[in-house]
């Protein structure tokens, strides 16, 4: 008869561990699901609303200008606490976009022009057709700053209402919507750098250029623990912020520079790992060996564990359930308590900036990826990966319309009005929700109940696809 991994965990109480494993496993198998960081999302979101909305509504506001001082002796630096999640917490958020940028130049759909020639230029004509048709509506000077708002895809819901969508939903077209909300981040990034940071101040470069090749002297000296490179990467966000570049992109910056290549790789782990378990079998079998002995041979089977994966992986994995239920969650909250009262709009561009936000994600996401897909297509740059049609990548463009986080975070760098930021806000939130319910509906509309006969059946084979 097995016994439980209650049984055998040492100094424990079956009963109650066994309670803990029922109640704690739906939580785990829920944070599994691919939709769940979208739905940890949106609750974050419609709390905020709420609050911001009710008779509390003040307490909301105030909560996020605690000042919040970090220093040492006489260096200190006091920041609000929305500084630190937006400028602080969210550099996490961009370190791990900047993980997988670099291990998709290094592996994945970008790392073959020809496989990424179709979501590039998707990617291109979901930011330009939004932006055009945002500054359309809004010429004035005051307004038009906020073209980049509605330019950003949220990968998070985009995946979730796909996954909502299930098997009518064929694996190469999931890869596409990756491949393109990846590239779209990419956009997003060189945007807030080139057109939402202040202007350069060179001592701040300086140091950030310090900081990176603090980064770069590590890795050449074989330094592994990501611990280590927290203070390079601490040096190189304040040279970045001191530089007038939002301090964020240095996320992205070291998410580039980390290797892709694993030191021992599959086969070594495990040669390294008989050989350590060899070794603990001697000690063990010997009479009077003592505990400590171990520690040499378990240290080998650890590095060898931990440098089974490059650490591009390993950080992405390790980092990524904090990001979609920790740093996102809590940002939607502190940023998405937008009050809608007369008070709150009551700038002359308020009505403009809101509707061609709305309109910029609800209509020109969709309508600039299909017609740039379907230029390249027809000028033969790329074909459709095999198992998508037109119906696919019109569904894309729908979802692509879910800007939320990027577009939010945009918002705040765009506008230092509040009525003028809370319009950009509330455009993001009501495009979000409709392209949701757009995507779903022309979803379950346009594709097939099953996968069409000639689609691809795994991930592989989607991928796989997009080379032909």
């Amino acid at each position: 008869m097995s016994r439980s991994p209650s049984q055998h965990a040492p100094g424990t109480w079956a009963p109650a561990r066994r309670i803990a494993e029922r109640v704690l496993g739906p939580i785990e198998r829920f944070l599994h699901v691919e939709a769940a960081s979208g739905i940890v999302l949106l609750v974050a979101s419609v709390v905020a609303l709420a609050w911001a909305n009710s008779p509390w509504g003040d307490a909301y506001e105030h909560l996020w200008h605690v000042p919040i001082t970090i220093g040492v002796g006489s260096l200190v630096f006091a920041q609000p606490l929305h500084f630190w999640i937006n400028e602080g917490l969210m550099t996490i958020f961009f370190f791990v976009v900047g993980l997988e940028i670099r291990r998709e130049m290094h592996e994945g759909e970008l790392s073959d022009l020809k496989r990424a020639a179709l979501p590039v230029a998707a990617a291109v004509g979901g930011m330009i057709a939004p932006a055009l048709l945002y500054l359309s509506l809004n010429a004035s000077p005051v307004s038009r700053h906020g073209w980049g708002v509605p330019t950003a895809t949220d990968i998070a819901f985009a995946v979730g209402v796909l996954a909502l969508l299930g098997k009518r939903v064929p694996p190469a077209l999931r890869v596409l919507l990756l491949a393109l909300a990846i590239i779209d981040d990419i956009g997003a990034i060189i945007v807030i750098a080139l057109f939402y940071s202040s202007g350069v101040a060179w001592s701040g470069l300086l140091i950030a250029g310090g900081g990176l090749l603090a980064v770069r002297l590590l890795q050449r000296f074989g330094v592994r623990s990501p611990a280590v490179y927290v203070a390079p990467g601490a040096v190189l966000w304040w040279g970045m912020l001191r530089a007038g570049v939002h301090p964020t992109i240095a996320g992205v910056a070291v998410g580039l520079l980390t290797p892709v290549r694993s030191w021992f790789g599959s086969e070594g782990f495990l040669a390294t790992a008989r050989d350590a378990v060899d070794r603990v079998a001697a000690l063990t079998q010997r009479d009077g060996h003592r505990a400590d002995e171990l520690l040499q041979p378990l240290g080998r089977i650890r590095q060898a564990q931990l440098e089974a994966l490059p650490p591009v992986v390993r950080l992405q994995a390790a980092l990524h359930p904090w990001v979609a239920y920790g740093i996102m969650p809590l940002f939607a909250f502190a940023n998405a308590g937008v009050r809608v009262d007369a008070g709150s709009l009551d700038h002359a561009a308020s009505g403009t900036i809101l509707l061609g936000v709305t309109l910029g994600l609800v209509a020109g996401k969709p309508i600039g990826i299909f017609l740039a897909s379907f230029a390249m297509v027809r000028l033969g740059v790329c074909a459709l990966p095999r198992g998508v049609g037109w119906r696919g990548i019109a569904v894309v463009g729908c979802v692509a319309g879910i800007g939320f986080t990027m577009a939010i975070f945009i918002a705040g760098l765009a506008f230092g009005d509040a009525a003028m930021l809370a319009a950009a806000k509330l455009g993001v939130l009501l495009a979000s929700a409709v392209a949701a319910v757009v995507g779903l509906v022309v979803g379950r509309l346009a594709l097939p109940g099953a996968p069409a006969p000639g689609a691809a059946r795994t991930a592989t084979e989607a991928e796989a696809s997009t080379e032909q």
